[in-house]
């Protein structure tokens, strides 16, 4: 049996490999074109738009290699099937279960590449990416702003705080921080800004150059007042961390799976709405699943008869599956966000369906062919 999971490990990488570098040859040449052009406007050589293209690659492969696994595997298996190699393998004694569990740990190999390379080096690359192209354009390397909220109980009872970050460069300073204090009848209490700022893992904002405004409440024919301070150095403690607003200045598709997991805590903490983080988290935590079923679809193929086509045609017959795959995915989180649906099930949905039709598929074959 190790012999027989040797030759299936080996054709089933080999192919899936070779279709990974094919895909990613073809978006290299495209993003080298497009980098090309780009760079000799600022005045870079083809080595800078070269180096552009390279950081862009990791992204590309976790996107892709999920089709490639199944354009791959339908290539291996088929041409086994074709060849008769299969055939002599289940006379050998390699039954439909084994078949099964042996093509489920290459595949669990797969997923778990997929993972690493989306949670890891793809973000990694995509910083790299960024730092390199501000260096061009002579811009300071930084995120957009965003809005975040958080509440706090001390002696003065409740307080809502809202907090503007302009931007955030890759250093970890944040700069243009503006934070508004509301009392529980939300009322502005007190506003905040500072220049720059920076946040530790405890939620400790160290903020330079502050302007602090205080509104005094008014009272009996005493006008409100308002007080304002300058301080070179300030502090505030909030249950804003270092992590969360990490999360909050990146675009949802750009994060990790730590990181949209803790921003939507964050955010559900607030009474936030959380359903686009929500569903880009499950959509990122499943998507290299999406290996499993590609693996699962293509075993089927094994199962077909020479004569039920050519190689090619079975190839194709893959990459129609993954394209509607990856068509329904995306349709599927389109309309959960407009229907509100779970987004859990929505991001599970597709992957099970494919993984219901390839079980079908491989039972029918098995039983009937």
């Amino acid at each position: 049996m190790r012999t027989v999971r040797r030759l299936l490990y080996r054709d089933i990488s080999s192919a899936v490999a070779f279709t990974a570098l094919a895909f990613l040859s073809l978006n290299y040449f495209i993003d080298f074109i497009d980098e090309l052009d780009r760079m000799a406007r600022r005045g870079e050589g083809p080595a800078t738009a070269a180096l552009m293209a390279i950081l862009k690659m990791p992204g590309r492969f976790y996107d892709i290699f999920p089709i490639a696994v199944l354009i791959g595997s339908i290539f291996a298996l088929a041409r086994l099937a074709q060849s008769s190699e299969f055939t002599i393998l289940r006379t050998g004694g390699l039954g439909p279960g084994r078949a099964l569990s042996s093509l489920t740990a290459l595949a669990c190999v797969f997923t778990a590449l997929t993972f690493a390379v989306g949670d890891y080096l793809a973000p990694w690359s995509e910083k790299q990416a960024e730092l390199l192209s501000n260096r061009v354009n002579k811009q300071e390397a930084g995120h957009s702003g965003a809005w975040l909220k958080d509440k706090q109980h001390g002696p003065m009872g409740e307080r809502n705080f809202s907090v503007n970050v302009k931007q955030a460069n890759v250093s970890g300073e944040l700069q243009g921080v503006r934070i508004f204090e509301f009392d529980p009848q939300g009322r502005l209490v007190s506003r905040t800004e500072a220049a720059s700022a920076r946040v530790d893992t405890s939620g400790r904002w160290v903020l330079k150059d502050v302007l602090r405004s205080q509104w005094t409440e008014p009272g009996q024919g005493e006008p409100e007042r308002v007080w304002e301070t300058r301080l070179a150095d300030w502090e505030w403690h909030s249950g804003l961390n270092a992590s969360v607003i990490t999360a909050a200045l990146l675009p949802a598709w750009t994060m990790s799976t730590l990181e949209l997991y803790r921003y939507t805590a964050h955010l559900s903490a607030q009474a936030q709405s959380a359903q686009q983080y929500e569903l880009q988290f499950w959509r990122k935590a499943l998507y290299p699943l999406a290996c499993l079923v590609m693996v699962a679809l293509a075993l089927p193929f094994a199962y077909l008869h020479g004569r039920s086509g050519g190689i090619s045609l079975k190839v194709f017959g893959g990459i129609m599956l993954g394209i509607s795959f990856v068509l329904l995915n995306n349709l599927a989180g389109h309309v959960g966000m407009l229907k509100q649906w779970t987004p859990w099930a929505v991001a599970a949905t597709p992957s099970l369906l494919y993984l219901l039709i390839s079980l079908a598929a491989f039972t029918w074959l098995v039983r009937y062919r």
